[in-house]
């Protein structure tokens, strides 16, 4: 997918948008008209900047294919890793509701495509329906409690650690199927930036997983065998 294939939704389109973005579903006709009137969709090949730390926020995105990682810098300039999100997931919605500028940068992991929104029409439509309120609290809280659980395993050993990360991936965009549910197999420095392991360590610990029979890899494809046997070594 390349920058240039940008276009505006058309009426054909909702049906991939409500598929695509649960955000969506079940809101009123008339609603979806008005916030989908001037959204366009874009789609952007891997290591591309969505969103610049920084910047003010002129807009809000949905994600309908992808990953993308949200990151930002610490105080020696090193990068940190916040969230990695997928298909269903929004971004850019807390510089649209602050009107402030983004405080962090977002950046494609694989190639991607999203639904962009102004973020008057964003702000307007979860002032005028309620469903829309409650969908982008839900997400909020979903984050706030996964950030907790990583925070609270941060003493923990490294093979914990993660183990919990690809809990937290497979939570989020983790795909079912015959042999599991399935995940993006990201570079072991996406995973060492969220896990805040080091890479070394990192492949080592995915090396005892899939010892243990709990993953395997296949080219861009890490496959969970077992969800449980993961929460066992975290519990």
């Amino acid at each position: 997918m390349e920058d240039q294939n940008n276009y505006r939704i058309q009426p054909s389109d909702i049906g991939i948008l409500l598929e695509a973005a649960p955000f969506f579903a079940g809101l009123p006709s008339e609603s979806l008209e008005l916030l989908l009137g001037h959204a366009v969709i874009r789609s952007h090949p891997a290591n591309r900047i969505i969103l610049l730390e920084n910047d003010w926020g002129g807009s809000v995105y949905f994600i309908l294919e992808g990953w993308v990682k949200i990151r930002t810098h610490n105080v020696d300039g090193k990068e940190v890793t916040l969230n990695i999100v997928g298909k269903g997931e929004v971004i850019g919605e807390m510089a649209a509701l602050e009107e402030v500028p983004r405080s962090t940068d977002a950046i494609t992991l694989t190639p991607t495509m999203v639904s962009s929104i102004p973020s008057q029409d964003f702000v307007s439509l979860l002032h005028s329906d309620p469903i829309a309120g409650v969908r982008l609290a839900q997400l909020m809280a979903k984050r706030l409690r996964q950030l907790n659980r990583r925070l609270r395993l941060r003493e923990a050993d490294s093979l914990s650690r993660v183990a919990d990360t690809l809990l937290f991936l497979a939570e989020g965009q983790g795909k079912h199927t015959e042999k599991g549910i399935e995940i993006p197999n990201l570079p072991h420095r996406e995973l060492s930036s969220i896990s805040g392991l080091a890479r070394e360590t990192v492949t080592r610990s995915l090396t005892k997983l899939e010892k243990k029979g709990l993953i395997k890899r296949e080219d861009d494809i890490l496959c969970i065998s077992s969800l449980d046997g993961l929460e066992q070594i975290i519990s």
